[in-house]
């Protein structure tokens, strides 16, 4: 599949920014992926959806997880798309009723696909993926947009779990450079990004 517009779709509605920026992690960067943008653009968010599945379809799988809370959007749209069930974690633990950290309907020892957007440490999936599994769910397979190659790879295969990315950041600012849509200012950044550890 061309990811192409996809990539170039991102940039445009803003998910894909350029200047100082500090991250999560406390880390500056020069790049900011904010993918959160793709709610409010609903034929990005299917293709972003579509992309993610296209890279986990065919491994077992009998629910879908989305990591809170950029992904919960693109889990649903695969839920929807392949009819496959869908259970959400609790970002925060739930202090009244049944204090369950993840909900929905689910069997022990059933097959959770989990969706995140970005991966860079891969904390956040971690994090997903012990709940999930406490509850009583298997995790073996993680599919995402965007890698960062930042660690998060490596850090799911010690635990047993397989990422499968759509493409790497190194592929995202890539096809932008060859789309010739940045401004120069931009093109600088991205050039100066694929020649250090982004």
């Amino acid at each position: 599949m061309n990811y192409k517009p996809l990539i170039l779709s991102l940039y445009q509605i803003g998910a894909i920014k350029f200047g100082d920026f500090t991250l999560k992690s406390g880390k500056k960067s020069t790049i900011y992926l904010d993918l959160r943008q793709i709610i409010s653009f609903p034929d990005v968010l299917r293709a972003v959806a579509e992309t993610i599945w296209q890279q986990v379809n065919g491994y077992p799988v009998d629910v879908i997880c989305g990591v809170p809370y950029t992904a919960l959007p693109i889990a649903t749209c695969i839920s929807l798309k392949q009819e496959i069930p869908m259970v959400m974690r609790r970002k925060e633990p739930k202090e009244y009723g049944t204090k369950q950290r993840i909900e929905g309907t689910f069997k022990t020892g059933q097959q959770c696909l989990i969706i995140e957007d970005i991966i860079t440490t891969g904390s956040s999936i971690l994090e997903t993926a012990e709940d999930i599994e406490i509850a009583g769910l298997k995790v073996k397979h993680i599919g995402v947009l965007i890698n960062r190659e930042q660690g998060g790879k490596e850090n799911l295969q010690q635990r047993q779990y397989s990422l499968h990315a759509a493409f790497t950041l190194k592929e995202v600012l890539s096809t932008l450079l060859s789309l010739d849509v940045l401004p120069e200012p931009e093109r600088i950044i991205v050039n100066a990004l694929l020649h250090e550890n982004v």
